[in-house]
């Protein structure tokens, strides 16, 4: 099993910046796979960023790209998502999850391919 805890979700103005944490722990060592993802109220979760636990490979959706950016801390098995030109659209409750496999896109853009989630931390973007 593989607990994730995110943290750092907020009220931001558009062009903000938050970052977001996500601590992993439990059998981290079978990881392949961290990404971030994202609700909004009425809306399917949808694919934000996704990372193989290497930092070999890394998929971004388009909607953030050159926005967002992804990193992990390796001693202290956290991902991070920093947010910056933040936008209302933005605004969502934000999850981390893993897996413990890998693969390339679309499949690893998929939130059935992840087998652990957070609890998810909310983000608001005001206009």
């Amino acid at each position: 099993q593989v607990q994730l805890v995110e943290s750092g979700g907020g009220l931001v103005q558009a062009g903000g910046s938050l970052r977001l944490s996500c601590a992993a722990s439990g059998r981290t060592f079978s990881t392949s796979g961290v990404g971030w993802f994202r609700q909004a109220p009425g809306k399917e979760r949808e694919f934000v960023v996704v990372m193989s636990w290497n930092g070999d490979n890394t998929y971004y959706a388009d909607s953030v790209k050159g926005r967002f950016t992804i990193s992990r801390d390796y001693d202290e098995n956290t991902v991070y998502l920093q947010m910056n030109s933040l936008k209302p659209e933005d605004t969502a409750l934000y999850y981390c999850a893993a897996t413990s496999r890998w693969n390339t896109s679309p499949v690893v853009t998929k939130s059935s391919w992840y087998t652990y989630w957070g609890q998810g931390t909310q983000v608001t973007v005001s206009s």
